[in-house]
C-alpha cells in the first residue's frame, strides 16, 4: 500500500536539496535508495545510476562537486502524486574547473515509501549542459548546433 508523501515533506527536501547539504539530505533518503541522473558519462562523470545511501551521499558531497558546484537550484513547478514528485528546476552551477557559470533545466521523478526516498531519476537539459561544461558547440556530423538551449537530449 503506498502512502501519499505530504506538501511540506517536499517542501523540507526541496530546501536541503537545493543547497547540496548532504547530512540533511540523508535524512530523506532510504537505505537503499537508486538515484540515477541521465547524461553523458563521458563528459559528467556523475550521471549514471547509485545504488545505496553512502552512494548518493558520496555523489552530492564529492563526485558532482568535483565537476560543478551549485549555487542555486530554483523550482518552477512541483507536482505531488500520491508517493510520487515530479520537479521542474532551474539550475546554476559553477564548473570546478575554472569557475565558469553554467545554466540549464534538470527535472526529477522521484519515488518515496514511508516518507523517505526510494528512487530519483534526474534528467539534466545535458546538451545544453554539456557545451557549457565544455565551453564550445557540440557538433554533429558536422553541423554546429545553432540553439543548444531549446533542446532537451534524453
Amino acid at each position: 500500500m503506498t502512502h501519499a508523501v505530504s506538501r511540506s515533506l517536499v517542501e523540507r527536501f526541496c530546501k536541503v536539496y537545493a543547497v547540496r547539504d548532504a547530512d540533511k539530505v540523508a535524512e530523506f533518503l532510504d537505505d537503499n535508495v537508486e538515484w540515477t541522473i541521465s547524461g553523458p558519462v563521458e563528459y559528467l562523470n556523475f550521471c549514471g545510476t547509485h545504488r545505496g545511501k553512502s552512494n548518493v551521499l558520496d555523489l552530492i558531497r564529492r563526485r558532482i562537486p568535483e565537476v560543478i558546484r551549485t549555487f542555486s537550484f530554483i523550482p518552477e513547478s512541483i507536482l505531488i502524486d500520491g508517493d510520487q514528485l515530479a520537479m521542474l528546476h532551474r539550475q546554476s552551477s559553477r564548473r570546478a574547473s575554472d569557475g565558469r557559470v553554467i545554466n540549464f533545466r534538470v527535472a526529477n521523478f522521484i519515488r518515496f515509501r514511508d516518507n523517505k526516498i526510494i528512487s530519483n531519476l534526474s534528467l539534466l537539459d545535458t546538451f545544453d549542459a554539456v557545451e557549457q561544461v565544455v565551453g564550445h558547440r557540440i557538433e554533429f556530423d558536422g553541423i554546429k548546433h545553432k540553439d543548444a538551449g531549446n533542446l532537451i537530449a534524453v
